[in-house]
């Protein structure tokens, strides 16, 4: 359902400043993001677990950079970006599940709109982050 009651609460503040409250420094978020990095999460699932148990409300506010910036200047970056990579993972999963049951009308249209990610690539190749 959609926003019932406007947005203003959804933006995100102007205001770029580190909380006074922050104990973590820029260096302790960037090697909490390379240490989080070198276990394979994603770039998400890092800004949740910096978010949840460091406090860390915006990588950005703290670092000047994003997580995904901060990963490819060191090096350990995905090789697929995470929106790519999950809508493969899906259609990988809806075929497994066609295999089994072929009858499954809604599953095969669902297959069809996931396959029709075909702007995506051209979009991530047209900004330079797959190499095709």
């Amino acid at each position: 359902m959609g926003h019932m009651h406007g947005l203003s609460q959804s933006a995100l503040p102007d205001l770029c400043s580190v909380p006074t409250w922050l104990k973590l420094t820029f260096d302790d978020v960037k090697d909490q993001i390379y240490r989080l990095a070198k276990k394979g999460l994603t770039p998400s699932q890092i800004g949740v677990i910096l978010r949840d148990s460091h406090g860390v409300a915006q990588v950005r506010f703290v670092t000047g950079n994003k997580i995904l910036r901060i990963l490819k200047s060191k090096g350990p970056a995905p090789d697929l970006p995470e929106d790519l990579y999950h809508l493969i993972k899906n259609a990988v999963a809806i075929q497994k599940h066609l295999e089994r049951n072929r009858k499954d009308k809604d599953a095969k249209f669902c297959l069809i709109l996931i396959e029709k990610f075909s702007l995506i690539p051209k979009f991530w190749v047209l900004w330079g982050f797959l190499g095709y």
